[in-house]
């Protein structure tokens, strides 16, 4: 099966990739700077969402020097609503280090791109593979779900991933290794999908174990999900003259770097924090689920009499201009709710 599998996919995806932005065409060689940035884009966000992000980021900061050199407020605004925001943050770190120690120029092994900043093995794997052509074992979710299903994998995720791993190493082509980690990518995306798959139309059906089977949709098999904790919170919504105040959260931390609304902390009982001694009244509630844990932020809105409170004082008429997180938009909005009604 090996090299059937991966012959069958290299045909196939010949043919019918995907077209994206960041992938070379016609001949071209692949941008190491560009195929990093997509794959930290990429991570646990889908193709659509990070498109525009994508070309906003190439068009401001076309390299990975101009990356480096560019403000960390600027980057962590322009990253706002695309979420995981250690992702940014390790970004700005990765583009600097490779920027003053490698000469601007990615490194081409797995081993040295595994000690730059938010690489894990997934991400080495791929840059190695697609930017620079060596082979490299390359498995996100979509390899997993079609490497399950070829070979009907009974163990459960998380705890089969080690042996889908050496399952995809075993057809994994000696050549043409990027090739193949994108078109295992794309026939996840686009045919071998979670519920449905096109199996009539897949270049592996007539060795897929699981569609001989006709159990398609059981695999991969998932352990039982627990259910996330919720926690409560407040933020504050505090208003002079047409500016709101907003705060800059720690470097460490959830959303961290990022402008938000000032906030108490966030448990099972809600921290209380307010920037001011005002008339403070209620605004609603605004829910929000976070990798670990999911969050309800009651948002308390008030006027200040002066600007003397630590922040900075954002006009209200310009705030989609402040790279807030989708959490703390969420909650602007609301304000601007309160505000409208006032």
């Amino acid at each position: 099966m090996p090299v059937d599998a991966s012959n069958r996919l290299l045909r196939w995806y010949a043919v019918d990739k995907r077209r994206l932005p960041w992938r070379a065409e016609g001949g071209q060689r692949p941008d190491p700077y560009r195929v990093w940035l997509s794959e930290v884009m990429l991570q646990q966000t889908t193709v659509a969402a990070v498109r525009p992000y994508f070309e906003k980021f190439t068009g401001k900061w076309p390299t990975v020097g101009a990356l480096a050199a560019a403000e960390e407020a600027e980057v962590m605004a322009a990253w706002a609503g695309l979420g995981y925001y250690a992702r940014a943050r390790n970004l700005i770190a990765c583009a600097r280090r490779v920027a003053e120690n490698y000469g601007g120029r990615f490194p081409d092994s797995e081993a040295e791109l595994l000690k730059l900043s938010g690489v894990g093995r997934y991400t080495a794997a791929a840059i190695a593979a697609i930017a620079f052509g060596r082979r490299a074992v390359v498995v996100d979710a979509n390899v997993e779900r079609v490497v399950s299903r070829l070979f009907a994998v009974e163990e459960p995720l998380p705890s089969a991933r080690p042996r889908l791993y050496l399952l995809t190493d075993s057809i994994t082509p000696a050549d043409e290794s990027g090739d193949f980690a994108q078109g295992m990518m794309d026939l996840g995306a686009t045919i071998c999908t979670p519920r449905a798959p096109a199996c009539d139309i897949c270049p592996l059906m007539t060795i897929c174990a699981a569609r001989a089977a006709g159990e398609q949709e059981r695999y991969p098999v998932k352990a039982a999900r627990r259910e996330k904790p919720r926690r409560q919170g407040i933020a504050y919504w505090l208003e002079h003259d047409s500016h709101v105040l907003l705060v800059r959260r720690p470097d460490k931390g959830l959303l961290g770097g990022m402008l938000g609304l000032p906030t108490g902390s966030w448990g099972e009982v809600p921290g209380d924090a307010a920037p001011a001694v005002a008339e403070w009244r209620e605004a609603g509630t605004v829910d929000h689920v976070f990798t670990h844990f999911a969050l309800s932020l009651r948002l308390l809105c008030a006027t200040a009499r002066d600007r003397s409170h630590e922040g900075i004082w954002w006009p209200t008429d310009k705030l989609s201009e402040a790279g807030l997180p989708t959490l703390f938009a969420k909650a602007a909005a609301r304000g601007a709710e309160w505000r409208a009604a006032a």
